[in-house]
């Protein structure tokens, strides 16, 4: 008998008749012996119209009494999946996140799980109820109810697991995996058996929207086996573990790739070329809670001034050019120069370790099809490139082509 978590996001929950099928499907397992620990996300769509109703009371919503107000989403769907499992014949009892003392910081809105009390779903899995716990929120240590931020019942899943040191979390959504890329784009594009904490976290940062990044930060932390599975499809999802753990040869040199649309690149021209003017650039940016992503800054000109580029969420670039403009008269910089036109593409691979040449595979792919590369970042297991957003979606192909992607691993190793 094994002890799973499994977490069921909004889609998977939207309606009565889909909360229905969660119950049939969580009720297979149980009937098959398994203990259960089931995880919930509200309704898809609900979180935006009760954060919409806070907007229209208050300009700036008081964030202690918003997540009082977010937080009842997810307790209608564990209340419900809990009566249509007592209707299949199966004892089950939900909680919120409090009921269950999932403690969290006093970070409203955007909170970080400190510790969990198991003690209560123990005595529930002992008597052989199915636990149903409201994802996306915890208490502080004052009682105060708060909330994860976007995305967060994938991080209640994973650490629930890591806490009742589950056999596997098992993150139901409305894609059957992780796949090679986004198959909207590719059509070709490969749902992968298999991928490395390591992997999946870089490709979360990246821009691959299947995962919390802190979810798989969380599970990875934790040693927590992570599956990803659809809801409305039968099928062995991806797995997501140690590479140790991975009882293959070799690694494939290229596993996925990933890409952002929401990057926008900032230029200060003309800096004096002198140590700290790197801090000087970047720590008022920093302070306006600003993250800063790839960073270039070019040789010295003659005159003893440098050029210095950086890309931002391109949500940020409006508050960041207003604090690089103050830098730049502080600095006697000659100008700013902004472009929100721009994307960042990644290919991740734990093999890219022991297989030279990667890199220049990389743009060469990208040369043969005019793409010019403006920015090059890089990482034991990743290369990120910031290219002109018209050419996001031909780098993908290109690249998704170059490493072979669309084939079976096995029809990949014999190339």
């Amino acid at each position: 008998m094994s002890l799973f978590v499994q977490k069921y996001g909004g889609t998977s929950v939207g309606s009565i008749e889909r909360i229905e099928a969660v119950a049939d499907k969580v009720a297979t397992f149980r009937a098959q012996g398994h203990e259960m620990v089931v995880v919930l996300s509200a309704m898809s769509g609900e979180t935006n119209r009760l954060i919409d109703l806070a907007y229209q009371i208050q300009e700036k919503p008081d964030p202690r009494e918003l997540d009082v107000l977010v937080s009842t989403g997810e307790q209608v769907t564990i209340a419900l999946l809990t009566m249509a499992l007592k209707k299949r014949g199966y004892d089950a009892c939900s909680y919120t996140g409090g009921q269950v003392k999932i403690l969290t910081d006093n970070a409203h809105t955007k909170a970080r799980i400190q510790r969990i009390d198991v003690e209560r779903m123990r005595r529930d899995l002992d008597l052989g109820k199915v636990v149903v716990v409201a994802g996306f929120q915890g208490v502080d240590e004052e009682g105060n109810i708060t909330t994860l931020g976007r995305g967060g019942s994938d991080t209640t899943g994973v650490a629930l697991a890591a806490a009742l040191d589950a056999t596997e979390c098992q993150i139901y959504t409305d894609v059957d995996g992780v796949y090679t890329t986004d198959p909207r784009v590719v059509d070709s594009a490969r749902r992968l058996n298999r991928i490395t904490f390591e992997e999946m976290l870089e490709m979360a940062s990246l821009g691959s929207k299947v995962l919390q990044i802190r979810a798989v930060e969380f599970a990875g932390k934790y040693k927590v086996p992570l599956r990803v599975l659809s809801t409305f499809e039968e099928g062995g999802g991806t797995l997501i573990s140690l590479d140790e753990e991975d009882n293959e040869m070799e690694q494939p040199v290229v596993s996925g790739i990933a890409f952002n649309r929401d990057e926008a690149k900032l230029t200060i021209r003309g800096v004096p070329d002198n140590p700290g003017v790197a801090c000087r650039i970047l720590a008022p940016v920093g302070a306006e809670n600003i993250e800063v992503d790839v960073i270039v800054q070019n040789i010295s000109a003659v005159d003893g001034t440098t050029d210095f580029t950086f890309t931002v969420h391109r949500n940020d670039l409006g508050k960041a050019r207003d604090v690089l403009e103050r830098v730049a008269a502080e600095l006697g910089a000659k100008e700013v120069v902004a472009d929100d036109k721009i994307a960042k593409v990644s290919i991740v691979g734990v093999g890219m370790r022991s297989h030279a040449n990667v890199a220049s595979r990389m743009f060469s792919a990208l040369g043969e099809d005019n793409i010019n590369i403006q920015m090059i970042t890089t990482s034991e297991i990743k290369i990120s490139v910031i290219i002109d957003e018209r050419y996001l979606e031909l780098a993908v192909r290109a690249l998704h082509s170059e490493f072979e992607l669309s084939e079976p691993r096995e029809a990949r190793e014999k190339l």
